[in-house]
C-alpha cells in the first residue's frame, strides 16, 4: 500500500498491486485493473518511486530465502 494526495487534499493509500497504468495530463491519473481511476497531486515519478520503495520494504521484511537442497 502507498500513501498518496487526492487532486482535492485528502489523504488515501492505494494498493499499488492493483494499479494497470498511469498518465500524465498534467495531472497524475491513475487506472487501476478494476477501472477506478485517481487523480492525485504526486507526480508519476513520485509514484513509481513509492511503489519501488513498498516492494523493497516487502522484500527487506519478508521470509528469508531458503537456499535449494539438491538431491
Amino acid at each position: 500500500m502507498i500513501r498518496l494526495t487526492r487532486i482535492n487534499h485528502v489523504p488515501m493509500v492505494l494498493n499499488a498491486d492493483l494499479i494497470e497504468h498511469m498518465e500524465t495530463t498534467p495531472d497524475t491519473v491513475i487506472s487501476m485493473l478494476n477501472g477506478q481511476k485517481f487523480v492525485v497531486l504526486e507526480s508519476s515519478e513520485q509514484v513509481i518511486q513509492k511503489v519501488i520503495d513498498f516492494r523493497r520494504e516487502i522484500l527487506r521484511n519478508g521470509p528469508p530465502l531458503v537456499a535449494e537442497s539438491s538431491y
